[in-house]
């Protein structure tokens, strides 16, 4: 659909004020920062948190990341003269749950919007009761199953780049520095048949073979006895594991191997919240990671980087300033506070003022083109597919050296990018 030339000069317009960080609202008082609106009545946002379950711990810091977001946004004037208050309902990491609290959201809170879904499972369970209730539903998650068509047009992930465009884009640097024979090992559900199915055809496509895929259930806390399953001639391990057990199976990983180990190349999805410099990880030193967001301030830190840490509450490290014990989802967490700043600029452009006007905040994400580098998209620039509601943008490859992350390498979007699969545009809202 062609948008109205008003709409994308408003969206534009949103756009940059975002990129500024602040606007002229946030040197109001309090009480001048809401008088433009039409209904004294906050934004309601209803966030779907892991707060139990296996993803807890992403679960805890996307809700810290949530709050200063919406923090940050209240100062500037809320969203179209509106505040915007934060609904929150725990799914428990559950599919089921998870459509339960998309349910509530509309018929117990009359929330606005749906948000912040990570594990790929629960979106899929969420997403269709989303799509009935006609909620927007702005999810955090990294699956390809929305950009792959699966859901439905009020499902969007505008915040967090998708598991294929993240494989594809590393894939040349694995084959090209590491090796081309790899082992995969992945949590068995819907995300790591992502990585099983991407990058097994990513590193195929750079003249290398998997020789082994491993499948380990999410809720594994003893991994061991996979391990003898690694073909000899492997030239790299490739890991991506989720859950409470993370530490154990890379510690596990570790003691297997010993001094002599193959190349190894993990999503940092293995290590969040887990301190790198943990007795037992010294074998990772060396090896290396896929990070949707650098945990270790680098030397050439953005400052759009450093007031993003310092809203949150983290520090240079990756961890909380109240307690360096606590380690951060640094990886993931920024698409949180990227998705709300989106559905700000959603709504402004489209004059969004109450449950009537979802189709139209629909249709202005779906417009919304370039993501500037800035306080409100801290993790990089960016370019979002209003047909396939995916959006795409930088990733980054570090190296332990010496117990930290460092940086060797960051792709460009256009690497990042793959053929629409879906037109969600073409549905009816």
């Amino acid at each position: 659909m062609t948008k109205p030339k008003t709409t994308q000069t408003t969206r534009r317009g949103a756009l940059k004020t975002l990129a500024l960080g602040g606007g002229a609202a946030a040197t109001l008082p309090l009480w001048a920062r809401y008088t433009s609106a039409q209904t004294a009545a906050p934004v309601k946002v209803g966030f779907q948190v892991h707060r139990t379950g296996i993803g807890a711990a992403y679960g805890r810091w996307y809700d810290r990341t949530t709050t200063a977001a919406a923090a940050l946004i209240n100062e500037q004037g809320g969203i179209n003269g509106r505040p915007i208050e934060i609904v929150a309902e725990d799914d428990g990491t559950d599919p089921k749950r998870g459509a339960e609290v998309v349910e509530k959201f509309v018929s117990q809170h009359q929330c606005d919007v749906g948000f912040g879904t990570l594990f790929s499972h629960v979106v899929i369970g969420s997403a269709p009761r989303a799509g009935e209730l006609k909620l927007p539903y702005f999810v955090v998650s990294e699956g390809h199953h929305v950009a792959s068509g699966m859901l439905n047009r009020y499902t969007l992930q505008p915040g967090i780049t998708d598991v294929k465009s993240q494989v594809q884009a590393m894939a040349p640097f694995v084959a090209e520095n590491l090796g081309k024979k790899v082992t995969m090992i992945f949590p068995d559900f819907a995300f790591g048949h992502d990585h099983r199915d991407f990058f097994t055809a990513a590193i195929e496509a750079q003249g290398g073979e998997v020789l082994e895929h491993i499948a380990i259930p999410p809720t594994e806390t003893s991994f061991t006895k996979y391990f003898p399953k690694i073909p000899r001639d492997t030239e790299v391990i490739y890991h991506v594991m989720v859950g409470p057990a993370v530490l154990t199976f890379v510690k596990e990983l570790g003691e297997f191997f010993g001094p002599s180990r193959p190349e190894i190349f993990g999503f940092i999805d293995s290590l969040e919240a887990v301190d790198i410099a943990s007795p037992g990880l010294e074998f990772l030193d060396g090896t290396y990671f896929w990070e949707g967001n650098p945990r270790y301030a680098q030397d050439n830190q953005s400052d759009y980087d450093a007031f993003f840490r310092a809203r949150v509450g983290v520090d240079a490290n990756g961890a909380s300033i109240s307690d360096p014990k606590d380690v951060s989802t640094y990886a993931h967490m920024f698409g949180c506070w990227e998705t709300l700043h989106v559905i700000k600029a959603g709504m402004e452009a489209a004059g969004y003022q109450s449950a009537a006007d979802r189709g139209k905040l629909i249709e202005a994400v779906e417009a919304i083109e370039e993501m500037p580098h800035s306080n409100a998209y801290p993790q990089g620039a960016k370019i979002f597919n209003g047909k396939t509601h995916q959006v795409f943008g930088h990733q980054y490859i570090s190296k332990v050296v010496d117990g930290k992350l460092l940086l060797v390498h960051t792709t460009s979007i256009e690497d990042t990018l793959y053929p629409d699969e879906v037109d969600y545009t073409t549905q009816p809202l």
